[in-house]
């Protein structure tokens, strides 16, 4: 089957196309022809080996994992011998946290994992564009217990998880604010957010609001900066370390010692999640955003495009899976 492979860490330009055996599923596994696929910031993370606390789980010094691609959507081309949750052709999608292999034609994905059958009114490109985010920002207002009512605000509003976060925000009934450039004030409007600012023109730190949560979903904030915007009580979040580690650590010493907190949850990816994510889709409650599309052989221009740091929501990679 063809697969982007990387044998070293280093620029996008690492990444290649090559041929490589077909994955065979073990019992608790089904094999999955992609359909649709993401770039995204775990994959370049995971590619460049930075920070290098990621290579404790990824290689010291090369990457154990040569196949990246965590998010999918695709059907089923068999099924192990244990299985009784999905048959052979069901259309599905989810996301191979941890294990990656969705930059390829096939991959194998135990049925326990966050993986569920699609929606009927989803496309493929859709179904690959929306569990990463969506889990991830779903972790950190959980964690944060937003609520009907609540004033939030969220930076980096128009990325893949800051997309998610207006939605879910406004679907668990909290007062958005959301923070982006200029090209994104209207689509971060229709996704449902009452307020808008446009870092470009406005420090959002300066308008004298006061929010219970501010997310910063794209990492480039601080706790420091952020802290005069919440009220007391207030929650300050972050998907990113932060300078010398500092958001996990503030997170430790603020848990008793301050009004004002910082949390840094970490993730699970969960069937139940994906299930959810599902519901919400169904119901209209919550609509894929997807900024670019490539095909599988066009993986350096579509990393070199998500490093640019300037995406709107999700790029998409299509993969012809015409393996015989």
């Amino acid at each position: 089957m063809k697969a982007v492979i990387h044998n070293s860490y280093g620029t996008p330009d690492v990444l290649q196309i090559a041929e490589v055996a077909r994955p065979q599923p073990k019992d608790d596994e089904v094999l999955i022809k992609i359909h649709a696929t993401t770039v995204n910031r775990t994959d370049s993370g995971f590619r460049a080996g930075k920070p290098l606390l990621v290579r404790a789980f990824s290689g010291l010094l090369r990457p154990k994992k040569k196949i990246l691609g965590t998010e999918l959507a695709g059907v089923v081309e068999e099924v192990g011998g244990a299985v009784t949750e999905f048959s052979v052709g069901d259309r599905v999608f989810g996301v191979n946290a941890n294990n990656f292999g969705a930059h390829a034609e096939y991959v194998c994905v135990r049925e326990r994992a966050a993986l569920a059958v699609m929606p009927q009114n989803m496309t493929f490109d859709e179904g690959a564009a929306v569990c990463d985010g969506v889990i991830l920002a779903l972790c950190y207002l959980r964690r944060s217990h937003v609520q009907n009512g609540e004033r939030i605000l969220v930076y980096g509003a128009s990325g893949s998880i800051g997309t998610a976060a207006v939605q879910l925000a406004k679907y668990l009934g909290a007062h958005v604010t959301a923070v982006c450039n200029t090209k994104n004030l209207e689509l971060v409007r229709s996704l449902g957010a009452d307020e808008v600012i446009d870092y470009t023109q406005h420090d959002f730190t300066a308008t004298g609001a006061k929010y219970r949560v501010v997310f910063d979903a794209v990492g480039k904030s601080s706790f420091r900066k952020c802290r005069r915007l919440l009220i007391k009580g207030g929650i300050y979040m972050s998907t990113d370390l932060g300078l010398m580690v500092q958001n996990p650590l503030l997170a430790l010493l603020t848990s008793r010692l301050s009004i004002k907190r910082v949390l840094f949850p970490l993730p699970s990816y969960t069937k139940k999640d994906v299930l959810f994510i599902k519901e919400l889709i169904e119901a209209g409650d919550y609509k894929a955003v997807i900024d670019r599309r490539y095909s599988l052989e066009q993986v350096v221009d579509a990393t070199r495009y998500v490093e640019t740091e300037q995406k709107t929501g999700n790029v998409v990679l299509t993969v012809a899976a015409e393996h015989k």
